[in-house]
């Protein structure tokens, strides 16, 4: 929890990971534990498990927390870990969060509260007891409204920030860039953003975001970390190769509902026992074999090295 203290040096690939489960649909620690290891091995800037490629709302709090513990010994201060914490219920998103703060979470992602479709003002309470719960654990703000059915507005996204000194940033997964904007408008620089988006992370570094929480990076985690250091190291040319590189591989994600096709492509390259998904996502169906082989062919060099 070294980065815990200094939450601006969360920045860059933060890979947010599948869980992977066996064949049975138990959860597979020995897969998930390869799978730290690897993102470590491919220069991921950071990890992330419990966010929505994780599948959380398929699991129970217990076994939230053992991933979350397993992703935790893995990392070992390696690079900053920000586990997904959120639930639907306060009591859920408060057990799970203790639970990352005490296995050396650098910060905690928690997602607006879904289904129940909170006024901002309700949000803004959400966000206040949790901030408060915590105040010694940097709190990042999970805003994904095509899975929740509400957006955080920028307006409040800007009040909190103000009014919490643990509240470090957002992780904003829609596709409306003019929103990206607007917080970092109100917010100013020191507001850590990064784009859930995956073909919206590197337009966001061009508006000061801290890079990018990219399903992608499961598949091509050493290109999606190489996009973001070439930006930094001025090589436009270079982050845009990458970023258009990956275009097929982003496509290959949502052939069907993520992340059984990457679960699906995981699994081929064995880097997962099972491709297992668990109800009510279904695995890839035979109907959508064909598609995701011909983008996996179309983003291969950039699947292991590039």
């Amino acid at each position: 929890m070294k980065f815990r203290s200094d939450p601006a040096r969360i920045r860059g690939s933060i890979a947010p990971l599948i869980t992977p489960f066996t064949e049975d649909g138990d959860l597979d620690l020995d897969s998930l534990r390869r799978l730290v290891r690897w993102q470590l091995e491919s220069g991921s800037h950071g990890v992330s498990i419990g966010g929505s490629t994780g599948e959380p709302g398929a699991q129970t709090v217990a076994e939230r927390i053992a991933a979350i513990r397993a992703v935790a010994e893995e990392v070992d201060d390696a690079v900053p870990f920000l586990p997904g914490t959120g639930s639907a219920k306060l009591d859920e998103t408060l057990e799970i969060t203790a639970a990352a703060r005490d296995a050396g979470a650098d910060a905690a992602l928690v997602i607006t509260p879904y289904y129940a479709r909170p006024t901002q003002d309700a949000l803004v309470t959400w966000y206040a007891t949790i901030a408060r719960e915590f105040p010694d654990l940097p709190i990042v703000i999970y805003n994904v409204p095509s899975r929740t059915a509400v957006d955080i507005a920028p307006e409040t996204v800007a009040r909190l920030f103000g009014e919490h000194e643990n509240l470090v940033g957002v992780k904003e997964t829609t596709k409306d860039f003019e929103h990206f904007s607007r917080v970092l408008h109100l917010c100013g620089r020191e507001l850590l953003v990064w784009s859930g988006i995956e073909l919206l992370g590197l337009p966001l570094l061009a508006l000061g975001g801290a890079g990018f929480i990219s399903a992608v990076a499961n598949l091509a985690p050493i290109a999606v970390a190489q996009m973001y250091q070439a930006w930094e190291a001025g090589d436009q040319e270079r982050a845009r190769e990458l970023h258009y590189g990956l275009h097929p591989l982003v496509d290959l994600l949502f052939v069907e509902t993520n992340p059984a096709p990457a679960k699906w492509v995981l699994q081929r390259h064995g880097r997962i026992a099972s491709a297992h998904v668990r109800p009510p996502l279904l695995p890839l169906s035979p109907a959508g074999e064909p598609r995701v082989r011909v983008l996996l062919d179309q983003g291969a060099h950039l699947l292991d090295t590039c």
